[in-house]
């Protein structure tokens, strides 16, 4: 199942749980718009709590707020990433004033996920920002298979820290379960 999700915006080298937090709030949106298409959109008992236990339960908790995944260990899914990242550097310049490349993907991987306990989410008044429920990519940022990334000059940034990311996304299944079947097509 593939897509893309897009982001504009600041994304710092070792970012903050604030820089995190924006991140998955800034993507929340298109990730709870995929939710009402198809394959997905026959799926919605996966965004209501569940109490049999052979039902899936793709929510998680962190502090009082609620946080749902596409992709989840709990259903068998993986994803492989395809970046075109545009930044205020010229191709080439993967190590500068604008942060490592490394640093700055993990923190954009740490965005993509759930905050996996309340030390992840933000501070002060940002906490109420959190949407109820939160859609994220990933359950767990180790769900991630394989990752293309490709950098180029973004020619009208506002500032050095500011990026536009274009995330083509392939969910794929680990292998064929009553959990996961219908789920992904």
């Amino acid at each position: 199942m593939p897509f893309r999700l897009f982001y504009r915006g600041p994304l710092k080298a070792n970012g903050s749980k604030d820089d995190k937090h924006n991140l998955r709030t800034a993507l929340h949106p298109q990730l709870a718009k995929l939710w009402t298409e198809e394959p997905l959109a026959h799926n919605q008992g996966f965004l209501t709590e569940q109490s049999d236990p052979k039902k899936i339960d793709l929510l998680y908790s962190a502090g009082s707020h609620t946080f749902i995944c596409l992709v989840s260990e709990r259903i068998k899914t993986y994803a492989e990433l395809d970046i075109l990242f545009l930044r205020p550097q010229p191709p080439g310049a993967i190590v500068s004033s604008g942060g490592d490349i490394d640093n700055r993907l993990k923190t954009l991987f740490d965005g993509l996920r759930r905050p996996l306990d309340s030390s992840e989410l933000p501070t002060g008044s940002a906490t109420h920002t959190i949407p109820s429920p939160c859609h994220c990519l990933l359950s767990d940022d180790a769900l991630i298979s394989r990752l293309s990334v490709t950098t180029d000059n973004l020619l009208d940034a506002k500032n050095k820290d500011e990026v536009i990311l274009i995330i083509t996304t392939t969910v794929k299944k680990v292998g064929v379960t009553y959990r996961n079947i219908s789920y992904i097509e």
